[in-house]
């Protein structure tokens, strides 16, 4: 699915996120930089030592990266010149501020590329795996979190989401005809 706002394609795929030629990837991280599971270790497994490297920098200088937060290194091996590094919520219900955490991650991101003039990212779905945020849920905040912030601030050429499965991109295009009227194409 791909559609046009303002100034900004957002495309949703199914697909794998370590050969994607934006500009800039997003790795749903731990608190520790370290690398991981899932979508983690995936990025780290495909971009190199140089990004676990540069990880380790950034945890010396700054500690524990904490959820909703971001931080930024190069891309290592991947095709992507950087990689956004966030770390989402661990659902616990829902009575935790687990949405602002997750808004916060995605909003952290966009600051981040577009302080770096980035105009092109791509997202998973983050918290949907191992942390277990309900896809649904996770989707709409994603969704609306990039639609206000590409609304409002325009500069990016493309939003992608990629995601993991069948399911997954089906969510997302719900998500996104819920929160803008517009079917998904």
């Amino acid at each position: 699915m791909e559609t046009q706002l303002g100034q900004t394609l957002i495309r949703m795929i199914k697909g794998d996120i370590t050969v994607q030629e934006t500009e800039a990837i997003v790795n749903a991280a731990n608190s520790g930089l370290m690398g991981g599971g899932g979508v983690d270790g995936a990025i780290h497994r495909a971009g190199g030592p140089q990004i676990l490297a540069e990880c380790k920098e950034i945890r010396a200088r700054q500690g524990m990266l904490p959820p909703g937060q971001a931080v930024i290194t190069t891309g290592g091996r991947l095709k992507a010149r950087y990689v956004i590094h966030t770390v989402g919520p661990v659902w616990a219900g829902g009575g935790k501020g687990e949405d602002e955490t997750l808004r916060s991650a995605y909003h952290s991101c966009l600051s981040l590329a577009r302080e770096r003039g980035l105009r092109s990212i791509s997202f998973p779905s983050v918290s949907t795996g191992i942390y277990h945020f309900p896809v649904d849920r996770a989707a709409r905040i994603a969704l609306r979190e990039v639609k206000d912030f590409v609304s409002g601030q325009p500069g990016f050429a493309e939003v992608r989401f990629v995601l993991f499965s069948d399911q997954v991109l089906r969510e997302f295009e719900a998500a996104w005809q819920e929160i803008t009227g517009k079917a998904a194409k």
